[in-house]
């Protein structure tokens, strides 16, 4: 995987699975951010890798999503993990 310099591995891998997630609910990044309660933009960064969530905001995220939380963080079980750090 190539991330640019303002991204990193493990943001990219989290910010695609949230996006697969998000789009299986039928929800723009708008709606889902205002159900979260942060900024589209935040929503947009975080799918491009741009910015990791904080685990208070991956639990909001699992809640708007209705899903669990590992089904978000499970993308990082197929990778080596010391490959995802900057």
């Amino acid at each position: 995987m190539r991330h640019s310099r303002d991204t990193t591995a493990a943001g990219e891998l989290f910010g695609a699975r949230l996006r697969e997630v998000r789009l299986k609910r039928r929800l723009s990044q708008k709606e889902l951010a205002d159900r979260v309660g942060i900024p589209q933009p935040h929503v947009s960064a975080m799918e491009s890798g741009v910015k990791f969530p904080n685990l208070l905001t991956v639990i909001r995220l699992a809640v708007v999503l209705e899903c669990r939380v590992i089904e978000l963080v499970s993308v990082f079980d197929k990778h080596h993990f010391a490959s995802l750090l900057p």
